[in-house]
């Protein structure tokens, strides 16, 4: 029967794609424009992962997984967090996001730069039953910007044992070290012992 993976973010498809194919997963996205529009009002990203799960489950009736991620930097007490994707704004860029941040970081030394990048993954094995899995990695948050592969917050984000940002990373090396790719390894694990994939 396989996953339905309830996302339209083609960075995202890319990443998530690339390990569950490791894993011998049978998987499909929704087709362009067809995903019903998830208002992502949940007080943390469990709550919006749970939202948009449960959202793609109703729409392909199959076990659907979905994701919420977010940076968290400690000097911004977990800021921006759930609102990581719009944190400048509604209909913002990556740069724009990039951008705040490093406003709000001017002058704070290295040190008090550390940050962590989280993922919540939800899977709707019906409308009833859900479970999630996490992932996080620590590191650091740059005062510019670093490398040109990943998307969003990636290239302030550095990584201190590979002494890289995200964004100076091959999407392989990124895989296995990331907070989504923690979060999908658990996801392998809770689908092989569970026997949700009939």
């Amino acid at each position: 029967m396989g996953l339905f993976i309830a996302t339209s973010n083609n960075d995202k498809i890319k990443e998530i794609s690339a390990i569950l194919n490791r894993y011998g997963i049978e998987y499909s996205f929704p087709n362009k424009g067809e995903l019903p529009i998830v208002e992502e009002n949940g007080k943390d990203l469990s709550e919006n992962a749970i939202l948009k799960a449960v959202s793609g489950y109703k729409y392909s009736q199959i076990p659907t997984i979905a994701d919420d991620s977010g940076l968290e930097v400690d000097y911004l007490n977990g800021a921006p967090g759930v609102f990581s994707a719009r944190f400048a704004g509604e209909g913002c860029s990556y740069e724009d996001n990039n951008r705040k941040l490093l406003k709000l970081l001017k002058g704070v030394p290295y040190e008090r730069r550390t940050a962590h990048f989280r993922t919540v993954i939800a899977i709707a094995i019906n409308e009833k039953e859900i479970k999630t899995v996490e992932g996080a990695v620590g590191g650091y948050i740059l005062d510019k910007p670093r490398g040109y592969n990943g998307f969003g917050y990636d290239p302030l984000f550095y990584y201190p044992p590979l002494e890289k940002t995200f964004a100076e990373l091959k999407p392989e090396e990124k895989n296995r070290i990331s907070h989504r790719g923690k979060a999908l390894i658990k996801l392998e694990q809770l689908l092989r012992t569970g026997d949700i994939l009939k």
